[in-house]
């Protein structure tokens, strides 16, 4: 079942095309995707699909619903947008900043009630920040700082999380964390659709993918299908090796060809 499908999705800035001619859908129980080089449009696609920004020309819905129809505090309560670099500006405690998780489904004068404060607990338990809670935010590293503003996402409870380089701040072990989490996220009726550099992460996680370059969708499809070396060369002007095992693709970098200008 599509929870998120666009048809036709154009993006101008002025006299500047971002977009053209971009078709996505997101199925309910999949993790999507989204690569390609620097200024291939992908965080622009991500905005776009969230509604924060909205697209020149084209059709977007939600779960069978033109997502412009979508009442905000719904979208607020059905969607999570994880910002690249999404840092805290303010003196809060960590816990206090995943709280904040729980407003679209609080009145103005209503206190968190026993159900939030269980959802703000889980999402501190599935993110490991649970040992930090009590802690001033903008006291934390970057990378502490980004699992705190997924924790916040958690505790909304979304259907569909949007995440744009979530794990580009982040060491290793908490890379793989970010994924598997996000990944587990996206069962059933939930999905998730990511942003990613690592193509090794991405084809490793992601169910498929959408790989766009200039503004403009290269392909689309399984993880095989789109990560040849063949199409990597042609977008990201390197040749590559490409090895297949139990835990999925590796993507090794080895040389960049020619005078390749992305």
């Amino acid at each position: 079942m599509s929870l998120l499908s666009g048809q036709g999705i154009d993006y101008s800035i002025e006299t500047i095309r971002i977009l053209e001619a971009i078709d996505i859908e997101v199925e309910c129980g999949e993790m999507v995707g989204l690569i390609g080089p620097n200024g291939a449009g992908k965080s622009s696609l991500l905005r776009l699909l969230t509604g924060v920004e909205a697209c020149t020309r084209g059709d977007i819905q939600f779960d069978g619903q033109r997502l412009a129809d979508l009442a905000a505090v719904s979208r607020a309560q059905r969607m999570g947008y994880l910002v690249q670099g999404a840092m805290a500006h303010w003196p809060f405690s960590v816990e206090k900043v995943v709280e904040l998780g729980r407003i679209p489904y609080q009145k103005w004068w209503q206190q968190a009630s026993s159900e939030d404060l269980q959802k703000v607990e889980a999402a501190m338990a599935r993110t490991e920040t649970l040992a930090y809670r009590n802690r001033i935010v903008t006291t934390l590293s970057g990378g502490e700082q980004t699992l705190v503003m997924l924790a916040r996402i958690f505790a909304t409870d979304p259907d569909l999380i949007f995440a744009d380089e979530p794990v580009a701040a982040l060491d290793p072990y908490h890379q793989l964390h970010v994924m598997e989490i996000i990944r587990n996220h996206a069962r059933g009726q939930r999905a998730a659709i990511v942003v990613l550099h690592d193509l090794s992460l991405a084809a490793r996680f992601c169910d498929r993918l959408y790989l766009l370059n200039h503004g403009k969708l290269h392909c689309s499809g399984s993880v095989n299908e789109v990560m040849t070396r063949e199409n990597i060369a042609e977008v990201y002007g390197v040749d590559s090796q490409i090895e297949c095992n139990e835990k999925g693709v590796t993507v090794t970098s080895l040389s960049r060809i020619g005078e390749h200008h992305p």
